[in-house]
């Protein structure tokens, strides 16, 4: 596929590239602008690769890949949309997982991305897409990204990011761990920029689980503050005030009833200091379900307030248009 994207850089703008139906193990970097992906079907056609963060790099003894360099598909470059197909990173983190600490196999660094929307893409259409894996699913870091019709699933911190992310009518899935704690997983982990007023943005999704999941075990999200150069040192970006909002949301029995939880990050000294909710943009309205709640942990907002939150404030003035008649 990789050959396919080369070529159409030659092509007229507008191009179509069709996957048949298969499993098709390897990387895709997308850098041609106004690009549409177009598989058989989210159960026909997979894309998968299993790289990791700790996985070291070939012909450099002390390197590793680190996160952000273990995506299966990587978008750089403006009005792509990808409809119909699945995109895994199929490193198997439970069978790591379940090692012992001191067994010889056991790995470190086990984010493993899936989809990479980096700095250069801006309206992203993902249509009838299956996002899979497990920790670091998918790295939204563009500018306006649009998942419709679509199945996202992981565990920790599986839609993280600080670009702008509308995602409507969409399953998110929480899958299961076998590592004791008080929470199981992490929906979400924006690092939005405090200039930024939209984040990940939710709108008539449905959070679920897989079988094993526990009751009131999952987060719906915690703050991100990425470690980062400035000019007197590197720690938490004290910008990245991150935003995620749910809107008319179903809430499976795995949400845990506080909604948010604190994540830890560098101080300039260097010590750990950790970031509560209260260090975040993190809102619902009209959350729905037996995971749904209203308390003193979870902001809600107002019906005005919401409005602020339609399609069309989300991403100005991009309205796109979907490829598929129907769910796969």
């Amino acid at each position: 596929m990789n050959n396919a994207l080369q070529r159409v850089k030659a092509l007229p703008t507008g191009a179509v590239i069709y996957i048949a139906a298969g499993d098709y193990y390897e990387r895709l970097q997308v850098t041609t602008d106004n690009l549409k992906i177009v598989g058989a079907g989210q159960q026909q056609t997979r894309i998968y690769y299993d790289r990791y963060a700790g996985q070291p790099v070939p012909g450099e003894s002390q390197q590793t890949w680190g996160t952000f360099r273990t995506a299966t598909v990587n978008i750089e470059a403006k009005d792509v949309i990808i409809a119909n197909l699945t995109i895994e990173n199929s490193f198997d983190y439970p069978a790591n997982e379940a090692l012992p600490e001191d067994h010889p196999d056991k790995v470190r660094g086990e984010q493993a991305v899936a989809l990479y929307i980096g700095d250069n893409a801006d309206r992203t259409q993902l249509e009838q897409v299956s996002l899979k894996g497990y920790q670091d699913t998918l790295y939204v870091k563009g500018k306006r990204s649009y998942i419709v019709n679509s199945r996202i699933s992981g565990h920790i911190d599986f839609i993280f990011g600080h670009g702008s992310a509308l995602i409507t009518h969409s399953d998110i899935i929480s899958r299961a761990r076998h590592k004791p704690g008080n929470f199981s997983g992490y929906i979400t982990a924006p690092s939005t920029l405090i200039d930024q007023p939209y984040g990940l943005t939710f709108r008539d999704c449905r959070l679920l689980a897989e079988e094993g999941v526990g009751q009131g075990s999952v987060a719906l999200g915690r703050p991100w503050h990425p470690t980062t150069t400035f000019a007197d040192g590197r720690y938490a970006n004290p910008d990245a005030i991150g935003k995620t909002v749910f809107i008319q949301t179903y809430m499976g029995e795995h949400i845990a009833a506080e909604g948010w939880t604190s994540m830890g990050g560098t101080a300039k000294d260097g010590s750990r200091k950790l970031f509560t909710p209260a260090d975040a943009r993190f809102f619902e309205s009209q959350s729905h379900g037996p995971g749904a709640a209203v308390n003193g942990s979870r902001a809600q907002l107002t019906s005005a307030q919401a409005s602020e939150y339609a399609p069309d404030k989300v991403l100005g003035n991009w309205r796109p248009r979907l490829l598929m008649a129907t769910s796969d």
